[in-house]
């Protein structure tokens, strides 16, 4: 599920050209959504903090699906406190995914990290794969990356210390088509080192016409709550 006690968003990088979650914005500010009366732009909500998490059975909640919360116009505290919820609510295994990795990386030592979370960087194209390496130097205590939408070869991939690889093509009206020859460079060094390859579609459009598997076989061992351990009291020392 879904958690956004902030959204809006900006152009960060290759990935960003046919943003979904842009696209969300504006079907729901034409359906006259209140929270979306603005669009897409940049908007901190305050009654999404409040959210009764404890009456949910345990959940993976995408925290800042329609966001970035490590842009450099949304203030320090709201990501602290973004933290602080995530750290109150033990039983739920939240994500966060995030561009802005070199902000994530200057924060690592004031953010009271979660064992809860699931730190995901964003890595769409060769020229980023400099956003492993930060994500590798923070705290979190888990750590994956979306190579999603993948636009051009990786070739040699370090994963050291990286749980899962979310793997897909572009989808949508203007989709820039994946290669199969980048998707399986992926998995074999996803399988050299031990990193969970998931593969989450072709993409094209429309997207739902194109099966999401290789060669004939599923790979979605998405983590859940299963992979949560220990707890949070170190977090707030």
């Amino acid at each position: 599920m879904p958690w956004n006690p902030i959204k809006g968003c900006k152009t960060r990088s290759e990935g960003c050209r046919h943003c979904w979650a842009n696209t969300r914005a504006k079907t729901l500010q034409e359906r006259g959504d209140p929270k979306y009366r603005n669009g897409f732009k940049l908007e901190v909500f305050e009654y999404p903090f409040h959210f009764d998490f404890e009456k949910l059975p345990p959940t993976r909640i995408f925290a800042g699906s329609m966001t970035d919360f490590f842009q450099d116009e949304i203030p320090e505290e709201y990501i602290i406190r973004v933290f602080y919820v995530i750290l109150s609510n033990p039983k739920h295994l939240f994500l966060i995914s995030t561009k802005f990795v070199e902000r994530m990386h200057a924060m690592s030592s004031r953010l009271p990290w979660p064992v809860n979370l699931l730190m995901v960087v964003t890595v769409e194209h060769e020229k980023y794969k400099y956003r492993i390496d930060l994500l590798r130097d923070t705290g979190a205590h888990h750590k994956a990356i979306f190579f999603e939408p993948l636009l051009s070869d990786m070739g040699e991939v370090n994963l050291e210390g990286i749980g899962w690889a979310f793997v897909g093509g572009e989808s949508g009206p203007g989709f820039r088509a994946v290669q199969e020859s980048w998707i399986r460079n992926l998995k074999s060094e996803c399988d050299r080192q031990g990193c969970e390859f998931i593969f989450k579609q072709w993409g094209g459009h429309p997207r739902e016409s194109i099966d999401a598997r290789l060669d004939g076989r599923y790979y979605g061992r998405i983590p859940g709550v299963e992979i949560i351990q220990g707890d949070n009291s170190e977090a707030f020392t």
